[in-house]
């Protein structure tokens, strides 16, 4: 009998352990999941492997990190509440799984931003600039910001927020109309899902403009600059901008809703 090489035999079997590594690897997947911590785990569905042997999820990484959660299942959670993360902390989860099948993450919403923050004060100087304070941000949601004029409120701009518990600061500068102003922020989350700030008013000195309609109904004339929104007799917006003049030679003829500075008013041409 020929005698063993033992050498041999082990280079072999580090050859065939090789050899699966790199085809494990090289028939693999990687579903990365993105969004902020909400004080919820998240749970995936699992399947079978495309060779119909062992499930689909073979390891899962938060943040970087290697995490304990146990994937051979059909369904599994991934504990995000062990990992001491905070409220609206960034999460990053990588599943890695076999080539040919995914893992279904079943609870996406549960980590996207919601709107949750808490208005220490808002207040607008008579110059028109709007400041405000919050805590309590879980996500980086926009604040919109909006103005009451016309009988409804119309956004009048953005500023995107931190988005972390902590203490913010923000300022918007508005343009005033006469009279009495007020404004407010607001953010929207999933579905729509909106939280409004209390509102903050200032009175202006800003001198209210008239309009006149030019002979010949060719345009709309302001005493001043001013936003504008015109609309026609069914309720359609034909115009809208900011300025001193509404050219209104392509309109037809007929009666016109129109709107300016802090007014609600109409003309016929």
């Amino acid at each position: 009998m020929e005698p063993i090489n033992y050498n041999t035999k082990k280079m072999k079997q580090f050859l065939t352990f090789f050899i699966s590594v790199a085809f494990l690897s090289l028939n693999a997947a990687t579903l990365v999941v993105e969004g902020k911590y909400q004080n919820k785990n998240v749970f995936v569905q699992n399947a079978i492997g495309a060779s119909g042997v062992g499930f689909c999820a073979q390891e899962i990484k938060v943040n970087g990190r290697i995490t304990t959660d146990e994937t051979n299942s059909s369904a599994f959670e991934i504990d995000l509440a062990s990992l001491q993360l905070k409220y609206g902390e960034k999460v990053v989860i990588e599943i890695f799984h076999r080539d040919g099948c995914t893992p279904k993450v079943l609870n996406l919403d549960d980590l996207k931003p919601k709107p949750s923050f808490e208005v220490l004060s808002i207040g607008v100087s008579p110059a028109g600039l709007l400041k405000w304070t919050t805590k309590n941000e879980a996500g980086s949601l926009p604040y919109i910001v909006e103005q009451f004029k016309w009988n409804k409120w119309i956004p009048v701009g953005e500023v995107d927020g931190v988005g972390s518990p902590e203490n913010h600061e923000y300022s918007f500068q508005v343009a005033l109309h006469s009279g009495e102003n007020k404004y407010r922020v607001k953010q929207k989350g999933l579905n729509n899902v909106s939280k409004t700030s209390p509102e903050a008013a200032v009175k202006s000195t800003v001198s209210k403009p008239n309009f006149i309609v030019q002979k010949g109904n060719s345009s709309v004339d302001f005493t001043a600059e001013t936003a504008y929104e015109l609309f026609d007799a069914f309720g359609v917006v034909v115009k809208k901008g900011y300025g001193k003049s509404i050219n209104i030679e392509n309109l037809k003829k007929g009666n016109y809703i129109l709107c300016y500075d802090n007014i609600v008013t109409e003309f016929n041409k």
